[in-house]
């Protein structure tokens, strides 16, 4: 599979799945607003994510893509093997893990959400939350294997629609609390682990499918595992690294009333275009990376870095821009409704714009990491991982003090941007460069979308009154993202960003 197909295929899914989950925050919003309840469910949920992140999606995969996409070079049944010992270790590790975590969740959800404390009712429906849902850890860290199995096989679809089942099931499982007159946050838990069963079968029968029948075995530290633990160790401490910086943002969050389930909104607002784009740009261009090193063809694996930034940057400009000028707008029209009210939609909208200024870097991070880790090289992303921590705990915990919860977006973006453009002079004294093509069109593509811009606030401006009602505020915000993707690609193309032969290219594809 190209490089394009596989953006497009694992895109288009991620797609579904983030839209699919906006309506899951839509119900969410509807039934339990901004107040103790959301608060409770996603401080919970940030539990099982925060170790899924750090060792599955993260370390785990980081290291086990580059070492099984080369044991597919020695055959079948090497690559089996590898998998299998894998296998073994990754599932003994989450069982302990889980185990372990389950029985000490008062004392982390004391250290994650400390504000909590004050509470006594919430921080006892939190630590319940969170325990019910935890073992999804295990489940959706398999699922994690198994897909990166299939992303190094080419077969990108499966892996990428998986996540689809969790937004299914949670929307399923709540729908059906409210009818049933339900406690929704506990079915909201178990809808979260049920959708864990589902997607790991799915892609397990995939794997299959694909020939990888991997047996269980008894878990040993072989020469492979000490390789693929060398590369994880690092990878962990830089995942962790990044997820310290969340904790700190939700140890802050939650000494401010509503400012937890403000972040989790506004995350999931400006998460779309990074779901999207940087995370389909990483997992199509790692394996791909991978291949090009081993075979020595740093020409390809250059123009593959370029192509992946060119397409990353064409589509996270224009929703930049939008999130920065119009969020207010969009999280009312996705949210305000029921328990959610337009207080929550406005401060929503303020931490999604301080979220945007950081877009461009968090995809060009996805886009960038694949150029070490496909070299085998966890370390260096490791050490500007933790330069980026201490940046962003300084700023988030600094700011604080003067400009409370709005420093924890403002940090995040600032810590990224700086990590971002270390991550990018390393790999220029590598030889990885910025080609002319891609030198020519980005400043096309921003002027572009400084264009969509300006017409997206005066769209706004005369559309205010209908903006600010019902089923018309829906229906103008959509209009207006129509035609800012029109404006968008008229501008682009009248700028020389793209060619209408580039363009017919992308659309056959």
């Amino acid at each position: 599979m190209s490089l394009g197909r596989g953006f497009l295929t694992v895109g288009g899914m991620t797609l579904i799945s983030r839209v699919l989950g906006l309506g899951r925050e839509i119900i969410i919003a509807a039934t339990l607003g901004a107040g103790d309840a959301a608060d409770a469910f996603y401080a919970a949920f940030r539990m099982p994510n925060l170790f899924r992140r750090i060792f599955a999606e993260g370390a785990f995969s980081i290291a086990f893509v580059p070492l099984f996409t080369k044991s597919l070079t020695d055959g079948e049944a090497e690559a089996k093997r590898f998998g299998e010992e894998a296998l073994a270790m990754l599932a003994s590790a989450l069982f302990v893990v889980t185990l372990i975590a389950t029985l000490a969740m008062p004392v982390l959800m004391y250290l994650l959400a400390a504000g909590f404390t004050s509470q006594p009712d919430k921080y006892e429906l939190t630590v319940l939350l969170a325990r019910i849902m935890f073992p999804y850890l295990m489940l959706v860290s398999l699922t994690a294997m198994f897909s990166a199995v299939l992303n190094a096989l080419g077969k990108f679809a499966v892996a990428a629609g998986a996540p689809i089942l969790l937004n299914i099931f949670v929307i399923g499982f709540s729908g059906t609390a409210l009818l049933m007159g339900w406690q929704i946050e506990v079915w909201l838990a178990l809808g979260v682990v049920f959708s864990g069963f589902a997607q790991l079968a799915l892609v397990w029968g995939a794997a299959r499918k694909a020939g990888m029948r991997f047996a269980f075995k008894r878990p040993r530290i072989t020469p492979d595992m000490k390789r693929l633990l060398l590369l994880a160790a690092p990878a962990a401490l830089a995942g962790g690294a990044m997820q310290i910086n969340l904790m700190v943002g939700s140890i802050i969050a939650s000494f401010f009333d509503g400012v937890v389930s403000w972040l989790t909104y506004a995350d999931r607002l400006y998460q779309l275009p990074l779901g999207v784009v940087g995370i389909a740009v990483g997992i199509v261009l790692m394996p791909d990376l991978s291949r090009r090193i081993k075979l020595g063809d740093a020409e390809g694996a250059n123009n593959a870095m370029n192509r992946s930034a060119e397409f990353a940057l064409a589509l996270t400009l224009p929703a930049t821009v939008a999130l920065i000028l119009i969020p207010t707008e969009i999280a009312r029209a996705m949210f305000e409704r029921g328990a959610y009210t337009a207080y929550d939609a406005s401060q929503t909208g303020l931490a999604t714009a301080l979220f945007a200024l950081g877009l461009p870097a968090f995809v060009l991070n996805k886009t960038l990491t694949p150029g070490f880790f496909a070299a085998e090289d966890s370390k260096t992303p490791l050490r500007l991982s933790l330069w980026a921590m201490g940046i962003n705990t300084v700023l988030a915990l600094a700011g604080a003090w003067w400009f409370g919860w709005m420093a924890i977006p403002v940090a995040t973006s600032i810590a990224a941007w700086v990590n971002v453009i270390w991550l990018w002079v390393l790999l220029y004294e590598r030889g990885y460069a910025i080609d002319t093509r891609l030198a020519r069109k980005v400043p096309r593509l921003a002027l572009a979308s400084v264009v969509m811009g300006a017409v997206l606030m005066g769209l706004a401006w005369l559309l205010r009154d209908s903006l600010n009602s019902g089923l018309a505020r829906v229906a103008g915000v959509f209009g207006l993202i129509i035609l800012g993707m029109t404006t968008y690609a008229l501008s682009a193309r009248l700028f020389g960003a793209f060619t209408l032969g580039e363009l017919r290219a992308g659309l056959r594809r």
